[in-house]
């Protein structure tokens, strides 16, 4: 062993120890390791950075903006309305989600299935009143499951095939995998949804997404042509209690209809009085195609066409808007700012919204012209309440923002485009479409999650150069010397798995297939059960967030540390094992 491999050996110990323990965060130890293996010169000062130009890397922040993109399309509401109900049990959610994602990433890259269910897990634990680390590991692990059943599921399968055809003269075919990974996916999909997601550390919370606190009465107007012109009010409690509203009235010509308005026909033109958080109001909004307000506050609000955004705003003692109404001060057309909600401590308003005089201590819901939100608040006299997250929906883009995703998918799945370079003209076109704001591009970004996966990448590629792998490789020859087939097999898997938690997946499959057929051809028996061994093992990277991409997806947005995957990986990987090898023995007879 060279001075190198022990250093590297040393370094890579001490990272997983440090993240196992969980006083410091990932990225710095991370980095920290980085800057140590620099200094010491095991990784060269010319690759110290390589890792941050990496396509892993670019991949994971890429998906986070489209992911946002397809958040503010309202392609996850499309999805959520149609696909996913909030009231079902914590089981059944994860039953249904991962059984999605898993056909998903059979079919199209497993990285991008979960790029499409992920905002849509979020949404959906945010309805429900729970934490989203609860579902989104269940959730990753699907996807990965799923990609093992086809050639352009994962990349281990593409580079197993491609080994294959250099080796024995024929590649894999699309559906070759399917007996094994098939098998193995089923088997880890119902393990998840049953057990898995029961072993997740329920963790303080303080790492969740933010949750609404405020019930807002708001106002929300029927446009000309509406779906729901012609309806009673009374038919849209089902939408309304699938959002999470209240529809408590409607104003028609000025005037507010209490009693009979459940029996009213819907007109364009209405206004729908509704009682809701921000962000129910905004899904209702979107899933019935309703107007924030009437067509001239809207072409006034949208005059210069950089967007809007929401504020809230608390209103004190001395402010410009208390005991007057939004109408009155002109907040539409002076601000071009819509009054969307006002919340009086659970007390129902009765008056129309805009007529509704201002009280100190009213929490204001607004909606205001982009980067406007300083000055509109400075000219009210109130204070904004901290940022949530709150974003308008543009339902009108919803099938421009899928097509565009659905585009780039089909494009890198069947080679047309590398998937980088596809993600990024997806982002490129979201933002030129104005569907993610150029202002909020890099805030959608997990920067903890770049750092860790940047400064990983060139220590598991100094792993390689300086040979470690190899001695890896070799100890495992030599430790299988002697044992039967079946039991070469599991090792085979064992150590790939293990390998791949700590390396690039990628990087893993290239180093333990040509192991794999050396040892076939070591008992004279045939290579292509130990390259499905190594297909199935190397993307089974349960243990870690970096050991696969979509692991490191959902780090930051499931509120997880680095030690919680082990807890339902580790079960995971060993049923994967049990059932893969029996399953390979059958299909792939030595």
């Amino acid at each position: 062993m060279t001075t190198d491999q022990i250093i590297l050996f040393a370094l890579f110990g001490a990272v997983f120890g440090l993240l196992l323990w969980g006083r410091f965060r990932y990225d710095i130890v991370a980095f920290s390791a980085l800057m140590v293996a620099v200094v010491l010169g095991v990784v060269p000062t010319a690759d110290a950075f390589a890792g941050f130009g990496h396509p892993a890397t670019i991949v994971v922040a890429l998906v986070l903006v489209v992911s946002a993109g397809l958040v503010r399309s309202g392609a996850v509401f499309l999805i959520t309305r149609t696909l996913v109900d909030a009231s079902r049990s914590l089981g059944a959610h994860i039953a249904l989600m991962g059984a999605v994602g898993g056909v998903l990433s059979a079919f199209m890259n497993n990285v991008a299935a979960l790029a499409l269910l992920m905002p849509v897990d979020i949404q959906t634990a945010r309805k429900a009143g729970r934490a989203p680390g609860l579902s989104l590991m269940p959730l990753s692990f699907a996807t990965i499951l799923g990609g093992m059943a086809t050639l352009i599921g994962t990349p281990p399968n593409i580079i197993i095939a491609s080994i294959r055809g250099d080796a024995l003269g024929e590649p894999f075919a699309m559906f070759d995998f399917a007996p094994v990974g098939g098998a193995a996916a089923l088997a880890g999909l119902i393990f998840v949804s049953l057990i898995g997601w029961r072993l997740i550390p329920q963790g303080d919370g303080s790492d969740a997404e933010p949750t609404d606190i405020s019930q807002y009465i708001s106002e929300l107007t029927v446009p000309d042509g509406n779906k729901q012109i012609g309806k009673r009010v009374a038919e849209l409690t089902s939408a309304a209690e699938k959002a999470d509203v209240a529809v408590i009235g409607l104003i028609r010509d000025g005037k507010r209809r209490y009693g009979q308005a459940r029996n009213t026909v819907i007109r364009a033109g209405d206004a729908l009085v509704i009682e809701a958080t921000a962000s129910a109001l905004d899904e209702f909004r979107t899933s019935l195609d309703l107007a924030v307000a009437d067509a001239r506050r809207e072409e006034l609000l949208r005059a210069d066409g950089d967007g809007v955004e929401i504020l809230e705003v608390a209103v004190p003692e001395d402010a410009r808007i208390r005991g007057k109404t939004a109408q009155a001060i002109g907040l539409a057309w002076r601000q071009r700012t819509v009054l969307l909600g006002i919340s009086r401590q659970g007390k129902r308003l009765t008056k129309n919204l805009r007529q509704t005089p201002i009280q100190t201590g009213d929490i204001l819901l607004l909606l205001v012209p982009r980067d406007t939100g300083a000055d509109v608040s400075e000219w009210l006299g109130v204070l904004p309440l901290a940022d949530r997250g709150l974003a308008v929906t543009e339902n009108r883009k919803v099938w421009l923002a899928i097509g565009l995703f659905a585009g780039a998918v089909a494009a890198a799945s069947t080679g047309l485009i590398y998937l980088p370079i596809a993600l990024g003209l997806v982002v490129v076109a979201y933002v030129l479409a104005k569907i993610v704001p150029l202002a909020e591009l890099y805030d959608h970004i997990n920067w903890p999650v770049v750092v860790l996966l940047g400064s990983m990448i060139p220590l598991g590629a100094a792993l390689e150069t300086s040979g470690g792998t190899e001695l890896i490789a070799g100890a495992l020859v030599a430790w299988t010397d002697g044992l039967p087939a079946w039991a070469v097999l599991t090792v085979l898997m064992i150590v790939t798995m293990t390998l791949s938690d700590v390396l690039n997946n990628t990087a893993t499959t290239i180093v333990a297939a040509p192991v794999g057929i050396q040892m076939a051809l070591t008992l004279d028996v045939s290579p292509d059960p130990f390259l499905m061994a190594v297909a199935v093992a190397a993307s089974s990277a349960f243990l870690t967030p970096i050991g696969h991409k979509n692991n490191t997806l959902i780090l930051g947005p499931g509120g997880y540390r680095f030690g919680d995957y082990w807890r339902m990986g580790l079960p995971l990987e060993i049923l994967v094992v049990a059932v893969s090898i029996p399953a390979i023995l059958l299909f792939w007879p030595l």
